[in-house]
């Protein structure tokens, strides 16, 4: 009798036993599977609308923005409430994607070495900040954050803020001419100390 062979095609046998075929299914099915879960999103209003009351950074905030991105804090301060009681009772709110719409990237994190500051604005006082940034242990002793002292000595770069502005706008943030084209006075004479002071205070008052 002779011996039946197997048709040709993408049996298991061949998928399994060729490294190349399997990595080229592998990434199709993972592709596949992103595309049909973050597609959706782009046409959801809930992800794709900002919060009612919710604005663009100012110049001064986003350069705030710059320094927080710039030094890691997001090691260590996540930016997003979860929907528990155990973090609204502490934080506030949760959080909703509407209130993430100008930020890019966001600052959602996943670490708290310290506490979440997605609704840290308004919280303390500018000058609380300013002590806490200068010397963390002068108001929370057990505080293991670094000092940032020195952001009080270093001038924004006002120069660059126009085109930060001008950038986010074609990504759909609705800055005006007007806002672009003062962008660089908005900051002049301001450190960074000030400005990540005016980013800390903005975070999370579109939600009441």
């Amino acid at each position: 009798m002779s011996q039946q062979h197997k048709p040709a095609g993408f049996t298991h046998e061949r998928i399994e036993t060729n490294n190349f075929l399997m990595i080229v299914l592998i990434v199709l099915v993972i592709a596949i599977g992103g595309l049909v879960e973050i597609v959706p999103l782009f046409f959801q209003k809930s992800t794709t609308q900002p919060v009612e009351g919710l604005k663009p950074y100012t110049a001064l905030q986003l350069a705030g923005r710059d320094v927080y991105v710039r030094e890691g804090c997001y090691n260590c301060h996540s930016q997003m409430i979860r929907p528990f009681q155990a973090e609204t009772l502490r934080y506030g709110h949760y959080s909703v994607a509407g209130e993430f719409v100008y930020d890019r990237p966001f600052q959602w994190g996943s670490k708290r070495t310290g506490p979440d500051l997605a609704r840290v604005g308004g919280r303390y006082s500018d000058e609380w900040h300013r002590l806490h940034l200068i010397n963390p242990r002068d108001l929370v002793p057990e505080s293991n954050m670094p000092a940032y002292a020195w952001l009080e000595k270093k001038p924004v770069d006002a120069a660059g803020m126009p085109v930060r502005l001008k950038t986010l706008r074609t990504l759909g943030a609705p800055y005006s001419d007007e806002e672009i084209a003062g962008a660089a006075d908005a900051v002049k004479g301001k450190t960074e100390m000030d400005a990540l002071i005016g980013y800390l205070q903005v975070l999370g008052t579109a939600v009441k």
